[in-house]
């Protein structure tokens, strides 16, 4: 099985297309991700939804609006954004901690790095 994610950007148009993508594909979700991450003592979250494949097809799409989101006081509107659709979808994302994708050198590696700790953890299937 292809795990891959699939960026979108870091913005409010973004966050709301990845939070229209979970109402479109409620049935497919597997499950919903908040990544933290922390560069030069400043803290960033990333969203993402991860969704099952469709029939047969052999593809497991992540995706993610990485690391656009302050981690700030009050909670930023994207963020809650997300935790609103996710509640009315009644899914409980997964939160962690992850390295930012500044700490490597190509964002492919990011991204493998990222999808060793889901399959380590269980959280996406592992390959087939």
């Amino acid at each position: 099985m292809i795990q891959r994610f699939i960026e979108l950007g870091e913005g409010y148009g973004d966050i709301f297309e990845l939070c229209e993508l979970a109402r479109v594909n409620k049935n497919r979700i597997h499950r919903a991700f908040i990544f933290s991450s922390k560069k030069q003592e400043k803290e960033y979250y990333s969203i993402a939804i991860a969704l099952n494949p469709i029939n047969k097809a052999n593809f497991f799409p992540i995706y993610i609006c990485l690391e656009g989101i302050p981690k700030i006081t009050p909670v930023p509107q994207r963020l809650s954004t997300f935790h609103e659709t996710l509640k009315e979808l009644k899914i409980v994302p997964v939160q962690m901690d992850i390295k930012h994708s500044a700490n490597f050198v190509d964002k492919g590696l990011f991204y493998q790095y990222v999808i060793g700790i889901l399959r380590l953890n269980h959280f996406i299937p592992p390959l087939q």
